[in-house]
C-alpha cells in the first residue's frame, strides 16, 4: 500500500485533490483548473467516495492521456505522474503544478477550482489572472495624455508629501520622477497617474443619513485622488459629533464621534483597492451610530475575509501603483497592516466601537460604529466553531478542505469541531458528502 496515496484518499476531495474513475474530458478540465490555481493531485482509478476501483494503465496508455491533455490545453500542460498499485489495483496520480502564466485554457474555456469542483472563470477573473501572472495590475495600463494634462495642484501636493515623508526624493524633473515610479510608460500616462492627478471620471459619493431612506446631506467628490482624500475627510468631520475632554492641561483634547485615523485608513483602503473597471462610485454612508464604506470589488487574490480579523494576513493589491503612491506620501504606513492598525486603535481608544467586514456580490463593505446590524460572532469570531458556522453560513457548500484552508487548522481538528457542532444542533449535513451542502440551524 502506498502511504502518500492513502493520505490523499483519507483527506478526501478538495480544492487541491480530485478523484476520477477514468481519464476523460472532466479529468482534463480538472488538470487545467489546478494549473490556474495552486496546483493539485488528480487520482485516476478512484471513485468520488474515495474507493479504489483501479484503472487499466500502462506507460503507453498514460502517454496517450498526456497527448490528449497536450492537444486540449493552451498553453499545453505536461504534469508529472506516478503509476501506483493500491489495494491490488492500479491508480495513476497526476501531480499538477501551478502554471506561472495564467490562465490556461481547456478547449477554449477557462476553469478554476472552487472547493472540490471546477468552475468557469468569468471574464473579469480571466483578466485578473493574466495581470497577476504578469506581476502587473489594472492601474499600470496606459491611457491617453501626458504629464501636461494633469492637475498641477495635485502633482505639487504629491511632490511635497513624498519629500516630507522621506520615502522618495523627487528630482527637479517631474516627468523623470513619474517614469521611475511607473506613473508614465514611454511618456504616456498610466491609469494610476490619471486617477491620482487627473480627470478620472470616477467619484467618492458621501451621504449623511437620518435613516436608511432619509438623507440630510451629500457630496460627490470627483477630484484627483491625491486631493480627494482631504475633501472627503472634511465632509465626514462636518457630519459627526465633536466633543472635548479636559485632562487637566491647558489645552483641551478633541474627541470625535469616530476616530479620524480609522476613517482615513478605511477611506484610503477603499480608493486603493477599488475595482476601477466598475463605474460604480466608492460610497460612504454616515448614520447616527455607524459609518459604512462600500467599495466596488470583492477581496482580491487569495486574501480571506476571516484573516482580516487576525494579525496574520498577507494583503493582495489590485492596484499596485496606487498602493505605492500612498505609501510614498506617508498616508499608508506599511503594506498589509491597515486593518491591524484599525483594530488596535479601536481597542485602545474606542473600545465600545465595533468593526464589521463583508465581501460579497462584487463589493467589499466595512462598517464601524456602535450599531452595525450584526451579531458578535460575525463581528469578531470568538472560537473556531463560531468561525466554522460563519463560513458555512456564507458558503453552505464548503468542504472540509475549504475549512482547513480558511482556518489554518488540521483535518482532525476540523473534523472534531464539526462533530461537536452537529451534536449541539448548530449545523447539519443535507445530501451526500459530494454534491450536498451544510445547513446552519439558526436560533
Amino acid at each position: 500500500m502506498n502511504r502518500d496515496l492513502t493520505k490523499l484518499i483519507d483527506a478526501g476531495e478538495s480544492g487541491t485533490v480530485e478523484f476520477k474513475e477514468s481519464f476523460g474530458r472532466e479529468a482534463i478540465e480538472t488538470i487545467a483548473a489546478f494549473a490556474n490555481g495552486d496546483g493539485g493531485f488528480l487520482c485516476v482509478g478512484i471513485d468520488d467516495k474515495g474507493r479504489v476501483k483501479g484503472v487499466v494503465a500502462t506507460e503507453e496508455v498514460v502517454k496517450n492521456w498526456l497527448n490528449q491533455l497536450k492537444m486540449a490545453t493552451e498553453p499545453s500542460l505536461f504534469p508529472r505522474y506516478r503509476i501506483v498499485d493500491q489495494d491490488e489495483r492500479r491508480v495513476v496520480v497526476f501531480i499538477v503544478q501551478e502554471y506561472p502564466f495564467k490562465p490556461v485554457a481547456c478547449k477554449g474555456r477557462y476553469f478554476r477550482r472552487h472547493g472540490a469542483s471546477n468552475h468557469f472563470l468569468t471574464s473579469d477573473e480571466i483578466v485578473d489572472l493574466k495581470l497577476h501572472s504578469m506581476n502587473a495590475s489594472f492601474d499600470s495600463f496606459s491611457v491617453n495624455g501626458g504629464v501636461g494634462a494633469l492637475n498641477s495642484i495635485a502633482v505639487e501636493t504629491f511632490a511635497r508629501d513624498i519629500e516630507k515623508s522621506g520615502r522618495y526624493k523627487p528630482s527637479s524633473d517631474i516627468s523623470n520622477d513619474f517614469e521611475k515610479l511607473g506613473f508614465t510608460m514611454d511618456g504616456k500616462l498610466t491609469r494610476a497617474a490619471e486617477l491620482l492627478f487627473g480627470n478620472h471620471r470616477t467619484a467618492i459619493h458621501l451621504g449623511r443619513f437620518k435613516s436608511r431612506h432619509t438623507i440630510v446631506d451629500d457630496l460627490v467628490v470627483r477630484a484627483p485622488l491625491t486631493l480627494a482624500v482631504d475633501e472627503a475627510m472634511e465632509f465626514m468631520k462636518k457630519n459627526m459629533r465633536l466633543g472635548y475632554e479636559f485632562t487637566g492641561e491647558l489645552k483641551r483634547k478633541e474627541v470625535w464621534q469616530y476616530p479620524l485615523p480609522v476613517l482615513r485608513e478605511l477611506l484610503l483602503n477603499a480608493i486603493i483597492h477599488k475595482d476601477y473597471r466598475d463605474p460604480t462610485d466608492v460610497i460612504i454612508k454616515m448614520f447616527d451610530k455607524h459609518v459604512e464604506f462600500v467599495n466596488p470589488g470583492e477581496l482580491f487574490g487569495k486574501l480571506k475575509l476571516e484573516a482580516l480579523y487576525t494579525d496574520f494576513y498577507r494583503a493582495s493589491h489590485r492596484n499596485k501603483l496606487l498602493a505605492e503612491a500612498f505609501y510614498l506620501t506617508g498616508e499608508v504606513e506599511k503594506y498589509g497592516t491597515g486593518f491591524i492598525r484599525i483594530r488596535n486603535f479601536l481597542k485602545d481608544d474606542y473600545s465600545d466601537t465595533v468593526l464589521v467586514l463583508d465581501s460579497d456580490s462584487g463589493v467589499f463593505r466595512v462598517s464601524v460604529g456602535k450599531n452595525v446590524g450584526c451579531t458578535a460572532p460575525e463581528t469578531a469570531p470568538e472560537s473556531t466553531r463560531d468561525r466554522i458556522v460563519l463560513l458555512l453560513r456564507k458558503n453552505p457548500r464548503f468542504t472540509k478542505q475549504d475549512l482547513m484552508d480558511n482556518l489554518q487548522k488540521a483535518s482532525g481538528t476540523i473534523k472534531e469541531h464539526i462533530r461537536i457542532l452537529k451534536k449541539e444542533g448548530r449545523i447539519k449535513r443535507v445530501g451526500p458528502d459530494k454534491g450536498g451542502h451544510w445547513e446552519v440551524i439558526e436560533g
